[in-house]
């Protein structure tokens, strides 16, 4: 059984990851620093596992980190990196705090790695890598362009370093980044779902939020860009198809079918969505009406973004199982499951 070091494990995605993780035999453990998450999490985990699963709380930026995860992680076999800040406003706002956790928290991670030797490495990236970039939809081979923000930029950071650390095409150790789009929706059991302490920002937790009476309505940012009706259109990804994608790029690499040290996956449905539909669908799936309204363009938003994801379905063998009607399915679900519907 091989043993795999989640950080961010208490995470949206993390916490989904670590589920299909021991559904397909792997032993876990998990490192959280719990700044956007809570390791209540980790019960429910087990409710649907039958595995206990116990948090390390360590922030990876601070110096000592390093030390720490020597001391306390022995044989581990393969680390998937999901912690980090997340948020592109607050990432404009407050440039140092994003720079510091990310970038710091993602050296020390590598630095444990080449401490000791582990096999298999997961970067949990994103499609903001690719800035503001015109080709569509986007492949893996596009050059970096200009991103709006400092979260953007230390992703961007983070796999340059990556792909220094493991450019020596004789190098033994494997690494994958994984380009995210856009995760949304919720584990069948309804028990895992999004649940950021921060109040979120994308799309579909607004909608769901304003379906349950926590916002009094929805502010579409725009209806004037050269898109299909105005609105901008985004690739949506399960949450279970993305957590899935880690298991099969962890199995890649430590079945030796990974030839180059470093491979980098879009990690997308390859569909662009429109704001507009995703709003149409929700309201038929659930058989509730929204209220929205038009607002001016917010600041930084490409007119679209969706994924050329041939290149993982033909290395990693990964398709997706889950359209935007069982995300917008589960997302409600889940929201009326973890708080009481509004009157």
């Amino acid at each position: 059984m091989n043993k795999i070091l989640v950080t961010g494990g208490c995470g949206y995605i993390g916490s989904h990851t670590l589920v299909d993780l021991i559904e397909n035999g792997f032993d876990v453990d998990c490192v959280d620093s719990l700044i956007n998450s809570e390791d209540k999490v980790l019960k429910n985990i087990e409710k649907i596992t039958g595995k206990k699963i116990i948090n390390t709380r360590l922030d990876l930026s601070k110096e000592d980190s390093l030390s720490i995860l020597n001391k306390s992680y022995n044989n581990i076999d393969g680390v998937i990196h999901f912690a980090a800040l997340k948020s592109v406003s607050e990432s404009v706002k407050n440039p140092l705090l994003y720079y510091e956790n990310n970038v710091k928290s993602f050296i020390n991670i590598l630095k444990f790695i080449n401490d000791n030797k582990i096999k298999a490495f997961i970067f949990s990236s994103s499609c903001t890598v690719y800035g503001n970039t015109r080709e569509l939809p986007v492949h893996e081979e596009l050059p970096f362009q200009e991103t709006g923000s400092t979260y953007g930029r230390t992703k961007q950071i983070c796999e340059q370093i990556l792909s220094d650390y493991y450019s020596d095409s004789n190098f033994p150790l494997k690494s994958i980044s994984l380009r995210y789009f856009n995760p949304a929706g919720a584990h069948p059991t309804y028990l895992l779902g999004e649940s950021p302490i921060n109040p979120p920002l994308n799309l579909i937790p607004a909608i769901t939020e304003t379906a349950i009476g926590i916002r009094n309505k929805l502010l579409i940012h725009g209806d004037n860009y050269p898109t299909k009706d105005g609105t901008c259109v985004r690739d949506y990804i399960h949450v279970m198809d993305l957590a899935h994608a880690h298991c099969l790029a962890l199995k890649h690499m430590l079945n030796d079918r990974q030839s180059n040290p470093l491979e980098v996956f879009n990690l997308g449905i390859g569909n662009g969505v429109s704001v507009k539909e995703a709003i149409y669908t929700f309201e038929s799936v659930n058989n509730i009406k929204l209220n929205y309204e038009i607002g001016p363009r917010r600041e930084g938003d490409l007119p679209a973004m969706y994924a050329d994801n041939t290149k993982i379905t033909k290395h990693l063998n990964w398709a997706p199982k889950y359209t935007i009607k069982e995300i917008m399915r589960d997302a409600w679900e889940w929201e009326k499951l973890r708080r009481p519907l509004s009157k």
